[in-house]
């Protein structure tokens, strides 16, 4: 059994760290508030972007570049959000397995002859992906320091621009998506090519919503034109927002099973301490009272 002040050692270590653990919920608390916010006041303007193009893609005869179709699947780019921090549980290893997964299962070609590249958004991400030795052409640690719709925008303007110029053929987002505190969904969706059949189909549409033939001013064409980038834009941007909340309610999760595990901890402690303590005292008074019965005996 350990010696009273090793065990007081260890309480006052599992006090300190569970006072860390508190403060750390608390701030991913306020966080979480803040990213929930940005995150829900998004998902209506982006989902309205995306039903909008949608209908414009189907009901006119407008096109675009980035609704290109390739012959051939050849190279492939990832973009991948994780976060630059840890301490939030299993957040980060859960999506980066599930992509693993993903290009084990559909890219396995790609990924062995070079042509599958990723742009990993986060310092989590571009370690990890670094250190396994995968194409990593561009990486973000310390992106969500400042969270900026611009720096979103560049990114997703340059998987544009490679896409349209050939460099890529599809091109895909994985990040966790925020369900709730405790839940958080991995998710992996094609960004590129734009396929007009299946981008913006509002469950909430209706037949006759959707064969409204619509006057455009100045033309499809010009609409299409602005629109297009925009939405893609804004599909980076809400993964980033639903990364960014996801994340503060892993590590507020995390930071709650931490505390809720030293409390546990402590408790047993305490008991052992007592027991140490008490045993002491026993020993003690055995050894006085054996003392004392042998002085008597003289």
């Amino acid at each position: 059994m350990a010696n009273l002040r090793d065990i007081r050692n260890r309480i006052s270590s599992i006090n300190n760290t569970m006072q860390i653990t508190k403060a750390m919920k608390m701030v991913a608390a306020a966080k979480l508030r803040k990213a929930q916010d940005k995150m829900n006041n998004t998902r209506p303007y982006a989902s309205k972007i995306e039903e909008v193009a949608g209908r414009l893609a189907n009901n006119s005869k407008a096109t675009n570049p980035v609704m290109r179709t390739p012959e051939e699947v050849n190279n492939v780019l990832f973009i991948i959000i994780g976060s630059d921090r840890g301490l939030c549980g299993g957040f980060n290893n859960n999506l980066f397995k599930d992509v693993e997964s993903k290009i084990e299962n559909n890219f396995a070609s790609q990924s062995k002859e070079g042509s599958l590249s990723l742009v990993t958004i986060g310092k989590k991400a571009t370690a990890y992906f670094k250190k396994r030795k995968y194409n990593v052409v561009e990486g973000y640690p310390g992106f969500f320091d400042d969270i900026d719709y611009d720096k979103t925008s560049d990114i997703m303007a340059n998987a544009m621009e490679q896409f349209v110029d050939g460099t890529y053929d599809e091109v895909y987002i994985s990040f966790n998506e925020f369900k709730s505190v405790i839940a958080q969904t991995k998710r992996t969706q094609k960004v590129l090519p734009i396929d007009p059949k299946t981008i913006g189909k509002s469950k909430s549409e209706d037949a006759s919503e959707s064969s409204i033939d619509y006057l455009y001013e100045p033309n499809s064409q010009a609409i299409l034109d602005k629109l297009l980038p925009l939405h893609l834009n804004m599909q980076l941007w809400r993964a980033v927002l639903e990364s960014n909340a996801s994340e503060q309610g892993a590590r507020m999760t995390a930071m709650d099973s931490a505390t809720e595990n030293a409390k546990d901890l402590e408790r047993d402690l305490r008991l052992e301490y007592n027991q140490a303590r008490q045993s002491a005292i026993t020993t003690e008074i055995s050894e006085i009272v054996s003392g004392a019965q042998a002085l008597s005996d003289y």
